[in-house]
Formats: C-alpha cells, sequence, structure tokens
C-alpha cells in the first residue's frame, strides 16, 4: 500500500533538493559587494529601517494600486479575445463598455495628477 506513494515521495524529495541546491548555488557563486546604490530605498521612497511612525508620501501606494488595477484589465481582455467568436456582438459591446468605463477612470486619473510623478 505504501509503495504506491513512493513516486509522490520520490517526486518530493528530487523537487526540495532542486530548490536548495539552487539557493545554495546563489548563495555561494554570488557576488556580495554592497555599495550605497545597492543599499538606497527603492520602490517605497523611503528607508526600510526608520521610525514606524514617520510620515510618508502616500502617492507610492496610489500608483502601486492604479497599476494593479490596469493589470487586471489585460487580464480581462485575453480570455475574451479567446471567446470573441463564440460570445458574438454582445460580448463585443460588453467589452467595449467595460473598457470605456476604465477609459473614463483613466482620464479622471490623468486630469486629477494621480499620474504625475514629482
Amino acid at each position: 500500500m505504501l509503495g504506491n506513494y513512493f513516486p509522490i515521495l520520490l517526486f518530493i524529495l528530487i523537487g526540495l533538493s532542486i530548490g536548495v541546491l539552487a539557493m545554495l548555488a546563489g548563495w555561494l557563486l554570488a557576488p556580495n559587494k554592497p555599495d550605497a546604490e545597492k543599499l538606497s530605498p527603492y520602490e517605497c521612497g523611503f528607508g526600510a529601517f526608520e521610525d514606524a511612525r514617520m510620515k510618508f508620501d502616500v502617492r507610492y501606494y496610489l500608483i502601486a494600486i492604479l497599476f494593479i488595477l490596469f493589470d487586471l484589465e489585460i487580464a480581462f481582455l485575453f480570455p475574451w479575445a479567446v471567446v470573441l467568436n463564440e460570445i458574438g456582438w454582445f460580448g463585443f459591446a460588453a467589452m467595449l463598455v467595460f473598457l470605456s468605463i476604465l477609459v473614463v477612470g483613466f482620464i479622471y486619473e490623468w486630469v486629477k495628477g494621480a499620474l504625475e510623478w514629482d
């Protein structure tokens, strides 16, 4: 009975060993030359090791949320394009309504200056 699970155990062990070997190779072979540019804060705009109660600029998170929003739009376009022949004109019109709502939101963000970077 347990012999039936041996291929699964073997697969798990091989997968874990490949992952551990890859991490070990990266740790051993990678150059470790930190400089000011590598240690500088990125993406969030402030240092990682500062006071937790400091004020920060919300624009970084706004841009991240906008990126996720428009990234999800693309995720909806691919399946729609695949089944466009099957859903016909109704599906085409529904996607046009969806895209027009997103375009109106994009224009609103542009006018309000949410995409400006100082």
